[in-house]
């Protein structure tokens, strides 16, 4: 059949207190929780590092300091993340800013970069380089680190409880929820909490090479490895949040889900396309061509359209946005939408693959 081609996407009604493109209030109370944990950790354990290390001249805890320091921009980013993402949509943004989330993000993974990671490597190699003689004081480091461990582990197990919440949620194992997870906001804390126990393991490692050997060369050296460590966690970060910000698209487990429902209405001949894309934490926008069956008038396709639509968003209800395109699909067509559900089910079996326990 050759309908006229429609599109029609989703009333304008939300979830009352869900704005579009945002994650449900209770993920955001958590999240805010999580976040708002790390930033009085840091901000004590920045001052203390940054107090003790000037005092002792330690460039393994200058180095702490500024990673802490970064540490605390960042959870500020993340925190106004959560709050503008829950902004309601505009003229400007139909679509709302779920999306915040994913840019506050990549701000966060810059900030690791730049703060945490170009300033340890200036005090590792200016200490390698330019070794300075201690002025004691390794009691007072041992106590600061000693402390900053014990806040940023408070932390860390915070965050690794909500992501095994969510894991649960999502039926993956705890390592497959950190590098699959559309929230950055909490896999950015969790980065920076597990990075900040290395770096503190790190640190004291130095300290102790420096008091034993007497070589304030491996504080330098621990700085360095600090460096190095953070450089690698913001680049991870900001490749995941670069993704998330250039489009991309839903598991593929629920992209098969929105196959099979529009492939069994009986209204249905063909999906020719479907495609997906994140609009934020819990929210995606979906759009489908679809090929009706003959026999259907023009005047039933708005209703067809809207039952479908109903049933997409009862089902899946993360896609705020559904959009469907009614078309005629020739042969050829037919052959390209066989290779693209092909497609996705092989990437539905990779990842249930991945997600088996123990991987």
């Amino acid at each position: 059949m050759t309908p006229p081609e429609t599109s029609t996407g989703t009333d304008p009604e939300q979830p009352a207190g869900r704005p579009r493109g945002s994650a449900p209030a209770k993920d955001d109370d958590r999240t805010r929780g999580t976040v708002l944990i790390a930033l009085l950790a840091n901000v004590a354990i920045a001052v203390a590092k940054a107090v003790v290390g000037t005092l002792t001249a330690s460039p393994a805890l200058l180095a702490e300091a500024a990673h802490s320091v970064a540490d605390t921009l960042n959870e500020v980013f993340l925190l106004a993340s959560v709050r503008f993402a829950r902004r309601r949509p505009d003229a400007r943004h139909p679509f709302g800013y779920g999306k915040e989330r994913f840019f506050w993000a990549l701000l966060a993974a810059v900030g690791i970069f730049v703060t945490g990671g170009c300033f340890s490597f200036y005090q590792g190699l200016h200490g390698w380089l330019s070794p300075e003689s201690s002025s004691g004081g390794f009691l007072a480091t041992y106590i600061v680190l000693a402390v900053a461990l014990a806040a940023e582990g408070t932390s860390l197990l915070r965050a690794v409880v909500q992501l095994r919440g969510r894991a649960r949620e999502h039926g993956r194992s705890l390592r497959r929820e950190i590098s699959a997870s559309d929230d950055p906001t909490v896999r950015t804390v969790f980065a920076e909490d597990s990075t900040a126990v290395l770096g503190v393991l790190l640190a004291a490692g130095g300290v102790l090479g420096h008091q034993l050997t007497g070589s304030p060369r491996w504080e330098a050296a621990a700085a360095l490895a600090i460096a190095l460590l953070l450089v690698l966690v913001a680049y991870g970060l900001g490749r995941s949040a670069r993704d998330l910000l250039v489009g991309q698209a839903v598991d593929p487990r629920l992209q098969q889900e929105a196959y099979d429902l529009l492939a069994e209405q009986r209204e249905i001949d063909t999906v020719a396309v479907l495609q997906t894309m994140r609009l934020g934490v819990g929210s995606a926008l979906l759009a489908a061509r679809v090929d009706l069956r003959e026999g259907i008038d023009s005047e039933e396709v708005e209703e067809v359209s809207e039952r479908i639509r109903r049933e997409l968003r009862n089902r899946c209800p993360e896609f705020d946005e559904v959009f469907l395109d009614i078309v005629d699909a020739d042969h050829q067509t037919r052959v390209r939408a066989r290779d693209r559900k092909a497609e996705v089910d092989r990437a539905v079996a990779e990842q249930c693959a991945k997600d088996r326990p123990g991987r």
